[in-house]
């Protein structure tokens, strides 16, 4: 039996993430990232990467959004183009569930597209030059509970086929989200 996770782009390859300055909090997000994978590689799971929504659409320079930005009707087609073929290759896996155990996918919470339990929030936009109110509009974004654009276009795309699977977040202050995927294992 082979054991299959799907994760997000970034917990493969952490350069398509927003520059982040914040040195300690990316620090032990990547201590677990780290974790979570030694631990997958060890059980000898199969780890299957999602396409990352704002580096194809936006590329290596792009600023930090919120959930506000991308919650838009042409960031959440190309969130379901992006996902089309996952749904179908995880179709076929659950089809062949004697050789395939999924089991289940992984975002990174406070993501604007790929938060599970949490995601960034706020009301911020338009050019960034001349504005008097700009470093109180960046005080202003939050992280709060909700699920990021391309996890929201997911579970959607999962309840129209019937599909039910576990998604949990990567969460340095709640590791056990992930963890818990791996006792899945058989």
């Amino acid at each position: 039996m082979q054991n299959i996770v799907f994760v997000s782009h970034c917990i493969l390859n952490t350069a398509s993430k927003v520059v982040m300055y914040e040195k300690e909090s990316m620090a032990a997000e990547e201590k677990l990232r780290r974790e979570f994978l030694s631990k997958a590689l060890e059980k000898g799971v199969q780890i299957i990467q999602l396409p990352c929504p704002e580096f194809t659409l936006y590329g290596a320079n792009r600023w930090g959004h919120t959930k506000n930005q991308f919650d838009n009707p042409f960031f959440i087609e190309h969130c379901r183009k992006l996902l089309q073929p996952v749904i179908s290759q995880l179709k076929e896996y659950l089809k062949n569930d004697d050789r395939f155990n999924v089991l289940g996918f992984i975002g990174i919470d406070g993501s604007p597209s790929c938060g599970v339990d949490y995601t960034c929030y706020g009301r911020w936009g338009g050019n960034l030059s001349g504005r008097k109110d700009l470093d109180e509009t960046i005080a202003s974004v939050v992280m709060e509970k909700g699920r990021g654009v391309l996890f929201d276009v997911l579970s959607d795309m999962l309840e129209e086929e019937g599909i039910s699977s576990d998604i949990a977040g990567l969460f340095a202050e709640e590791p056990h989200k992930i963890m818990r995927l791996l006792d899945k294992c058989r």
